[in-house]
C-alpha cells in the first residue's frame, strides 16, 4: 500500500513504527451536514457560509447558485427550460421552480459526502412549506439577529470600502430598508414553525464579531453532528439512542411512540409514578429503542434508559401503563363547571394535603377549582399546582380517601351590613379611625374659641369625611 502524509515529520514518525499506525481502527464514516443560515441584509450570512465551505469543504448554496447550477449542468432538462423562460421574460423565478432547482443541486456528490450550507433561504412561509414538501429539512437553521440601525451602518461602511465591485450593486438605503422590512415581516412565522415542528432553530447575535459568530455556529454544528453520529452508531448496534437533534416532527413522534405514550418509563418502573412528559414539546430527554420513541422526565432518567433500555420496556418492565380510562386527567376551571351537577370528591378538600398531613383535622384544606383533575370518573380539587402534580404522579395513593366525621365549619361570606354595629364599625372604619386618631396625635390642633377636646373631635370628623 502507499500512504500519504500531511508533513515530513509525520512521514518520518510513520517510518519508525508503521505497524502502530496501520493497526488503528478505521475512521468513522462522516455524517453529511445540512445547515441553513438566514438573517437580515448585512448580517454576515454569506461570510459564515463561505468560511464553512472553505474550512470544512461543505458546498455553499444560495438560491442563485442552485439555479445557475441547473442552467449550467443540465441545460437540456425541462426544469432548465422553464427557468430560462422566466428569466428571458425578465420575471422572478417562482418559489416552486427555485425549490426544484435546490433539490437538484442537493444531489451534488459534495452535499452527500461532506454537506451543504444553504445561504439566506427560506425567507417566507411559502418557501418553508415547499421545502417541507420536498423533504429538505436542515439539521440546524441559524438566524443571525441584527437591528435595522446596525444594518444601515454596515451598508455605509461597505459603500466607503475600496474593494467594491466594478458594477453598481442594489445597496441603496431604500432597497436595504425594503429588504429588511420584508425579512422582519416573515421571520416570526418561520421561526415559530421550525421551533414547533423540528426544534432546529438557533438564534445568534450578529452584532458580535465575525470570529465570535463563526465559533458559536461551529460549536452548535459540532454538537448536532456528534449527536447524529452517536445515534447512527447506537441504532446500528441495537442500543437505545437519544433523538434530541434529529428534527423529528410532533406527528412522527406521535406515530412512533412506544407502549408508554408520553409517560416516563423510568419513573414508572422505579417508583410507580406516572410522569407525563407531554407538557413540554422538547425532545431533549427522548430516546429511540427498537423502532419506538420514549420520553423521559430528566437527563438522569434518560441516562438510565440509554444504559439499560430493555429493563424499562416490556416484557421486563415491572409496571405496565394503565389503560387510558385509568389515567388521571387535568381539568380547567371551565371543564369543572361544565361537569355540573358532578361535585368534587371529599367535599372539595385537597386529598394530597390531607394524606400528607397524616389525615389530621388541621390538614383539611379546601381545594381550588383552578387545580382540578379527573380520575376514575371522579373529580378532585387541590390546594396548589404542586399538590395537583403530586396527585397526577401517584393517583392510586390519594384517590380513595374517607373524610373524618368532624369537619371544619363552612366559611360562607357574610355581608358587611349584616354584622352587628360594633362588628360593622370594626370591619368598615377601624383603619380610617386609627389613621384619624394618629393624625390628631401628631398635629395636636387647637381651633380658636374651642376646647382641645372639641377641636380634636372636629378634626377627626373632617378627617373621616
Amino acid at each position: 500500500y502507499i500512504y500519504y502524509f500531511s508533513s515530513k515529520e509525520n512521514k518520518e514518525t510513520f517510518m519508525k513504527n508503521p505497524i502502530k499506525y496501520i493497526r488503528q481502527p478505521k475512521p468513522k464514516p462522516a455524517v453529511p451536514v445540512k445547515i441553513a443560515i438566514v438573517g437580515p441584509p448585512k448580517s454576515g450570512k454569506t461570510t459564515v457560509a463561505k468560511k464553512f465551505a472553505s474550512v470544512y469543504g461543505l458546498l455553499r448554496l444560495s438560491m442563485g447558485d442552485a439555479i445557475r447550477l441547473v442552467l449550467n449542468n443540465q441545460p437540456e432538462s425541462e426544469l432548465a427550460y422553464m427557468l430560462k423562460w422566466h428569466l428571458h421574460k425578465g420575471l422572478i423565478i417562482p418559489d416552486e421552480l427555485a425549490v426544484q432547482a435546490l433539490d437538484v443541486a442537493l444531489m451534488n456528490h459534495v452535499c452527500n459526502t461532506t454537506g451543504v450550507v444553504i445561504d439566506g433561504y427560506p425567507v417566507t412561509k411559502k418557501q418553508v412549506n415547499l421545502l417541507e414538501s420536498a423533504r429538505i429539512i436542515p439539521v440546524k437553521i441559524f438566524e443571525l439577529e441584527l437591528d435595522a440601525k446596525e444594518v444601515f451602518r454596515r451598508a455605509l461602511l461597505d459603500k466607503e470600502s475600496t474593494n467594491r465591485l466594478p458594477y453598481p450593486e442594489h445597496d441603496s438605503s431604500q432597497i436595504l430598508a425594503i429588504k429588511n422590512s420584508c425579512y422582519k415581516q416573515h421571520i416570526d412565522a418561520i421561526r415559530t414553525y421550525y421551533k414547533k415542528e423540528h426544534q432546529n432553530w438557533c438564534v445568534i447575535d450578529a452584532f458580535q464579531s465575525k470570529w465570535w459568530i463563526w465559533n458559536k455556529v461551529l460549536q452548535e454544528v459540532q454538537v448536532v453532528v456528534k449527536e447524529i453520529q452517536i445515534y447512527l452508531e447506537r441504532i446500528r448496534e441495537g442500543k437505545a439512542a437519544s433523538i434530541a437533534d434529529l428534527c423529528i416532527t410532533p406527528e412522527e413522534l406521535q406515530y412512533r411512540l412506544g407502549e408508554f405514550g408520553q409517560y416516563c418509563p423510568v419513573s414508572l418502573a422505579e417508583k410507580g409514578e406516572l410522569v407525563d412528559c407531554s407538557v413540554t414539546s422538547s425532545l431533549q430527554f427522548a430516546a429511540e429503542f427498537r423502532g419506538h420513541y420514549y420520553k423521559m422526565a430528566s437527563q438522569e432518567k434518560l441516562d438510565k434508559f440509554l444504559s439499560r433500555p430493555e429493563v424499562y420496556v416490556p416484557p421486563l418492565a415491572p409496571h405496565p401503563l394503565p389503560p387510558p380510562d385509568m389515567l388521571p386527567k387535568k381539568l380547567t376551571a371551565a371543564e369543572v363547571k361544565a361537569l355540573f351537577p358532578t361535585s368534587a370528591e371529599m367535599q372539595g378538600y385537597c386529598p394530597v394535603t390531607y394524606l400528607d398531613g397524616k389525615q389530621r383535622y388541621e390538614a383539611l384544606v379546601p381545594g381550588n377549582i383552578e387545580y382540578a383533575a379527573k380520575y376514575q370518573e371522579k373529580v378532585y380539587t387541590f390546594e396548589s399546582e404542586e399538590k395537583l402534580l403530586k396527585f397526577m404522579r401517584l393517583p392510586g395513593k390519594y384517590w380513595n380517601l374517607k373524610l373524618p366525621h368532624k369537619l371544619p365549619p363552612i366559611k360562607e361570606p357574610i355581608l358587611l351590613t349584616a354584622l352587628p354595629l360594633a362588628g360593622y364599625l370594626e370591619q368598615a372604619i377601624a383603619t380610617s379611625l386609627i389613621k384619624a386618631l394618629s393624625e390628631v396625635g401628631c398635629l395636636k390642633p387647637k381651633f380658636p374659641f374651642l376646647s382641645v377636646k372639641a377641636t380634636a373631635l372636629l378634626f377627626v370628623a373632617c378627617h373621616l369625611k
